[in-house]
């Protein structure tokens, strides 16, 4: 993406701190929406932080099989050792650095488990879980499951400018992710040294959201200063982003898409349109409409 000197900064609408929550088998995670303070960030409706936490031997935590459909799930690894195994068949392991991009649709039933290495060993865990709702028209197609190694994933190094980008989906420098997305979306995972700075430009009235995780740093056209845990959600006016380490260095994630402006209803795990369609995924879940995971990539 290229940023030309007439492009005009986009404000800060929300400053929101992200909530400890203990989810799925009791993993910690911050949680900045949803919660009561910000419900939804059209297309987005969750963001996750999984730790950072220090498990000892046999303690790691994760979230046995359970049921999704209607919007994707998306799974970055920073540190620690993830298992993935979903009802049409996919199996997968997440190390450092790797991304899993899971398109429940129809429905699929899934389980994200610490490996056997890592519950053996122990250790730190830290990655981001997002939820991206899936329009109408895409919410029964059939799952899909990606998964990109760390080494995969393009890295944009601009050290001049202090700055270290690693593009998860969309394109950004001249590099494009190979994720696969029903609709344009970018999602970087940023690293600043000290004194460092990033820009990036975002079309006019995209939904746009920084979520500091390390360190400190100055964002949009007033420059507020952020702290970790904290999610930055910016008005649709406006079409760059600029970020300036702060005290040292800093990482976060950028996220942008079109929002969908559909009617969203949700329960659970599931998120659809209607009500209806909640009460009908609940029915189709509990007949046995969604299969179950098979044994050959069920864990050990």
């Amino acid at each position: 993406m290229t940023v030309s000197s007439a492009k005009s900064q986009k404000k800060i609408a929300r400053i929101v701190a992200a909530r400890p929550v203990l989810e799925g088998g009791g993993f910690l995670v911050h949680r900045p929406f949803p919660t009561p303070e910000l419900m939804q960030v059209d297309p987005f409706l969750l963001l996750d932080e999984m730790g950072p936490v220090i498990y000892p031997p046999g303690g790691a935590k994760g979230a046995p099989d359970h049921p999704h459909r209607g919007f994707e799930t998306v799974t970055y690894l920073l540190a620690g050792e993830m298992e993935h195994r979903d009802s049409a068949g996919h199996a997968g392991k997440l190390t450092p650095g790797d991304l899993q991009w899971m398109t429940a649709g129809a429905g699929v039933v899934h389980s994200e488990m610490p490996s056997e290495a890592f519950q053996k060993s122990g250790g730190k865990m830290h990655g981001f879980q997002l939820w991206v709702n899936l329009a109408a028209k895409d919410k029964m197609m059939a799952p899909r499951y990606q998964e990109l190694s760390a080494q995969s994933v393009p890295v944009v190094d601009r050290p001049e400018e202090g700055a270290k980008v690693r593009i998860l989906a969309g394109a950004f420098g001249g590099e494009t992710a190979a994720t696969q997305t029903t609709e344009p979306i970018l999602y970087l995972d940023i690293e600043l040294a000290a004194q460092g700075s990033f820009k990036v430009s975002v079309p006019i009235g995209q939904t746009c959201l920084v979520y500091l995780f390390e360190g400190k740093c100055h964002v949009g056209a007033d420059g507020a200063e952020v702290r970790a845990h904290t999610l930055v959600l910016f008005e649709e006016a406006g079409d760059l982003i600029v970020a300036k380490a702060a005290a040292g260095p800093c990482r976060f994630l950028v996220l942008a898409a079109r929002p969908l402006r559909e009617p969203v209803a949700r329960r659970g795990p599931f998120v659809m349109n209607t009500e209806a369609e909640i009460r009908q995924a609940f029915v189709d879940y509990q007949e046995g409409r969604f299969a179950t995971i098979p044994p050959q990539v069920k864990r050990s």
